[in-house]
């Protein structure tokens, strides 16, 4: 089994915080930077801006900022092609999320020295992913994959920590968080008030 690479370490430290993630997908400059300002408002350090397009980069650029001012780190996520990893850096990412496994991004990320959280969806990707040096991944779609996924996992891969992104909101995080999950991915439950005092108890 390869050693834990240094990612580890960065994400012990980067998701010690709070047990909640913010994705922004697709919300454009302004609208992201509302909703990241809420998700931080709130106790949720760890916000992602997907990067797909050019108003994405615009938003990570901007959010990126925002966080730096608050001392805290934002990701970029949708990462699919080695290509968008010195993109990202030069927008303000401190750190990368993929939706799958793909060797050829985690070996960029690595040349560019950014953390990397690659997607799994099954146990060869995990073991993959392990291979690899990876330790902490992210679980995608966690609503399809289910709680019952996480305690069955953490059998073979008791050192692995997950990161559920796909579905999660604040109905259904806390099945997740208690499944094992060290962290929930939340999307769109940000902009639901109804939601977020119910994320706001998570947290606590």
């Amino acid at each position: 089994m390869t050693p834990p690479s240094d990612d580890t370490a960065f994400f012990d430290e980067t998701f010690a915080g709070a047990p909640l993630m913010a994705i922004l997908r697709g919300m454009g400059r302004e609208r992201s930077l509302a909703l990241a300002t809420t998700a931080w408002d709130l106790g949720i350090s760890s916000v992602e801006v997907p990067l797909q397009t050019p108003d994405d980069e615009e938003a990570l650029r901007a959010v990126a900022a925002a966080a730096t001012e608050r001392g805290l780190s934002v990701c970029a996520g949708t990462i699919v092609d080695p290509a968008q990893v010195p993109v990202a850096l030069a927008a303000g990412a401190r750190y990368l999320v993929s939706p799958g496994l793909d060797p050829a991004v985690v070996a960029a990320a690595r040349e560019h020295g950014i953390p990397i959280l690659p997607g799994v969806a099954t146990p060869s990707e995990v073991q993959r992913a392990v291979a690899l040096g990876l330790r902490w991944l992210k679980a995608f779609p966690a609503a399809w994959l289910g709680p019952a996924w996480f305690r069955v996992i953490r059998g073979p891969f008791p050192d692995v920590r997950f990161v559920a992104t796909g579905g999660l909101d604040a109905g259904n995080a806390a099945e997740f968080l208690d499944a094992g999950v060290r962290v929930a991915a939340v999307g769109s439950a940000l902009e639901d008030a109804s939601q977020l005092p119910r994320l706001a108890r998570l947290l606590r």
